[in-house]
């Protein structure tokens, strides 16, 4: 069995009385460390099949499983609390707080967790550091490049140690160099860390840094 499981799930969304499918009876296997790249035209429903995995949203029927956990049955205060451990998101645009230094800003998930201040320090400067920003940390989102703002939202993303990373066009709103910069990152966390890795992006540049693509259109899944 695979880390992810995804069986059978199909998701439709309600427009007055209208019931629009986005994703049609969809099954999927992820493996541990491995990198997926989710690919296909807008609308296709990656970000639904995304959110789905991360347990932001739920599926119509069918059921989505990480870990053997089927996360559809889980409460709401269990699965957030199951979020917070397992997955960690990086976003198109990186939604850090304006106000808080980059260091302020990788802690936040970890006050979700009984944690001591002190650790909790420590643990934040490790993911920036591994990002590469270990001299950023008293810098302000406003103080630093779109390529460093999204670095600071993976330390963000990775400062819990969750057992899954989803991205979500993760180089769409950066020029060709920083992209490629995060494009490495992210083979980075994958290779040294083993951090798996499930990325949407429609740059087939960018998912060529995957070991997988799989394509979505109207619902469907394809290699």
């Amino acid at each position: 069995m695979g880390l992810v499981t995804v069986r059978e799930v199909h998701k439709e969304y309600r427009r007055d009385t209208q019931a629009v499918p986005v994703l049609a009876g969809l099954s999927l296997d992820i493996d541990e460390g491995d990198f997926v790249a989710l690919m296909g035209p807008s609308g296709s429903g990656k970000t639904t099949l995304l959110n789905l995995i991360g347990g932001i949203d739920q599926p119509t029927s069918g059921e989505v499983s990480v870990h053997g956990e089927a996360i559809g049955r889980l409460a709401p205060r269990q699965l957030a609390r199951w979020r917070s451990r397992n997955i960690g998101y990086i976003f198109q645009l990186y939604n850090l707080i304006p106000v808080l230094t980059a260091i302020q800003n990788v802690e936040l998930p970890l006050l979700l967790v009984k944690m001591k201040g002190k650790e909790r320090l420590e643990r934040a400067k490790h993911a920036l550091d591994i990002v590469g920003l270990g001299d950023r940390l008293k810098h302000f989102p406003r103080q630093l490049s779109g390529g460093q703002e999204q670095r600071v939202a993976i330390a963000r993303a990775i400062v819990s140690d969750p057992t899954l990373l989803l991205a979500d066009e993760p180089t769409g709103d950066l020029d060709r160099k920083s992209g490629e910069e995060i494009l490495s990152l992210l083979e980075r966390l994958n290779r040294e860390f083993r951090k798996t890795i499930i990325m949407v992006t429609h740059d087939p540049h960018a998912a060529e840094r995957a070991h997988r693509v799989l394509h979505l259109d109207k619902g469907v899944l394809s290699n």
